[in-house]
């Protein structure tokens, strides 16, 4: 059975202080969305890199899941965040009119299914009527579904409880869940007293591919290209940073000191959660392995695959035909123009 613990989300209130000032001002000024998830563009927030490359002032917004950040855009609170491919799939399906950019990371590894030590559970079979934590319309719960209906597993005969990152760690460590599946870094503590079933490295060579990706209000998008391009390379030149030098992202090198200044967990756990995701260059982002291509393009791809197996889970009531306009190479292809 899958339950919900009632979360209280505030409503933004960035935008609400803007009706007084100049229209100049307020087309330079922008709330973006960021989630606790492990990546280089972190040390990118917290050096300032993004404000200094666009002369923008910017509202940097910290979300526990990609549903979340879909509830912000549908709202207008966030116009560009990070979302992962489930939870997208279900936003632009659902009418919130966003378009792909940039694919933040692969997942790869970097969410997994852990079972806790002395929870009883040593084959998939076992997890039947335990409580399993995962975070609701998010690519952890696409994948932790998609591993159940592999196992033959009904969902309906697991206790699934909604539950953020967070949350899962601390009733990890109460004892009062059994397993779950998540990311970092909540999924590097619950490694420490568990072990791991399976991960969306492996699920996503059984054909459901997920990824974290960066979305943007499509009218926002189109209104500022010089922002985006500028946007996007400063990204770019993060993920360089890391593939480049990645034995220099020592737990006490300053990069990975920013990345827990900005989303908590331990430094000693920062490389090899690095280490768990992919981090595409510009040229792959524009080819068809990911944003470029139309309707064959592999984010496309994976939307529409996506959306498909939502709605055979009842969590969407439809699918579109084609998601090729939900994803774009567009600004990629002017930031790679850029010195």
């Amino acid at each position: 059975m899958r339950k919900t613990f009632a979360l209280l989300i505030t409503p933004a209130l960035a935008w609400a202080s803007l009706g007084s000032l100049p229209a100049h001002a307020q087309d330079k000024e922008i709330t973006i969305a960021y989630q606790q998830i492990v990546d280089p563009w972190l040390v990118a927030i917290a050096n300032h890199s993004f404000e200094k490359a666009t002369g923008y002032k910017i509202h940097w917004r910290q979300f526990e899941s990609g549903a979340k950040v879909a509830t912000a855009f549908a709202s207008g609170d966030v116009k560009i965040g990070v979302i992962g491919s489930s939870p997208l799939a279900a936003a632009v399906t659902r009418g919130v009119d966003l378009q792909l950019f940039w694919i933040l990371d692969n997942i790869n590894n970097a969410e997994a299914m852990v079972v806790r030590n002395g929870s009883g559970i040593n084959k998939p079979q076992d997890l039947v009527g335990k409580k399993l934590g995962v975070p609701f319309a998010s690519t952890s719960d696409y994948h932790a579904m998609f591993a159940l209906q592999r196992w033959g597993i009904k969902p309906s005969s697991v206790h699934i409880l909604n539950m953020q990152p967070n949350q899962i760690a601390a009733a990890w460590e109460r004892g009062d869940i059994d397993a779950a599946y998540v990311w970092d870094p909540a999924l590097s503590r619950i490694k420490e007293t568990g072990k791991v079933l399976i991960t969306s490295g492996e699920l996503s060579k059984a054909g459901k591919p997920t990824f974290d990706g960066i979305a943007v209000d499509r009218q926002w998008g189109a209104a500022h290209p010089e922002f985006m391009a500028k946007f996007i390379k400063v990204i770019a030149d993060a993920d360089a940073a890391y593939r480049d030098n990645v034995k220099a992202w020592t737990p006490d090198s300053p990069q990975v000191k920013a990345i827990v200044q900005m989303i908590g967990g331990s430094a000693k756990d920062v490389p090899n959660a690095l280490a768990l995701y992919a981090f595409p260059t510009m040229q792959e982002q524009a080819s068809p392995d990911w944003l470029g291509g139309g309707e064959k393009s592999r984010a496309a791809f994976a939307l529409k695959d996506t959306a498909a197996f939502l709605k055979g889970q009842h969590q969407l009531d439809s699918v579109k035909a084609d998601y090729s306009s939900y994803v774009t190479p567009a600004y990629v292809d002017a930031a790679m123009k850029l010195k």
